[in-house]
């Protein structure tokens, strides 16, 4: 994650691991949290108010009694 978060590319990755394939070095690049919310930042619809979901009581009263 280190590599992948400092710019090395995937294939790289999976040379200096010794991978036969980028598939394979694949299962362990999962993203964290903060490359996660990066990356929704940047899809952002026009003219929206960034910030996160807060749902209101009524969904959540929903919710819990499930």
């Amino acid at each position: 994650m280190d590599l992948l978060q400092a710019g090395a590319d995937r294939a790289v990755i999976a040379l200096w691991l010794g991978h036969e394939s980028v598939e394979t070095t694949q299962i362990y690049l999962d993203a964290t949290l903060s490359m996660k919310e990066q990356a929704l930042a940047k899809t952002s619809p026009p003219h929206s108010r960034p910030g996160r979901y807060k749902p209101g009581d009524k969904l959540l009263d929903f919710l819990n009694s499930l």
